[in-house]
């Protein structure tokens, strides 16, 4: 869109700048939550190496955090109807509980 042309009424006009297009790499998120909010951490974990890195952190509403549930539902839905269903993981692994005070959980 040139700087002339005006979004349509409702839409949200996105800027996506090179670095974050590139996207980061993420095998593991962990998940913690307050009352007020969730907290998701994304983690690269290497084989052979004991400390994993979280490589980018996303603090949410508890409203934002359903939304992004929905949204993850309705996309993977789309993605198995074109491409055939995801295999579930039958790997066990799991963080010990702790940090943010709340649940901790892992996707």
């Amino acid at each position: 869109m040139n700087p002339q042309q005006q979004p349509p009424e409702g839409a949200i006009d996105v800027e996506l700048s090179e670095e974050i297009a590139e996207g980061i790499y993420a095998n593991l998120a962990m998940i913690a939550h307050s009352n007020s909010e969730f907290i998701l951490d994304f983690i690269r974990l290497m084989p052979g190496v004991p400390k994993a890195k979280v490589k980018a952190r996303i603090i949410l509403t508890p409203e934002h955090a359903k939304r992004l549930l929905e949204a993850l539902r309705e996309n993977i839905s789309r993605y198995e109807e074109a491409y055939g269903g995801i295999n579930e993981p039958n790997d066990t692994f799991r963080f010990p509980p702790g940090g943010f005070g709340g649940p901790v959980g892992q996707a």
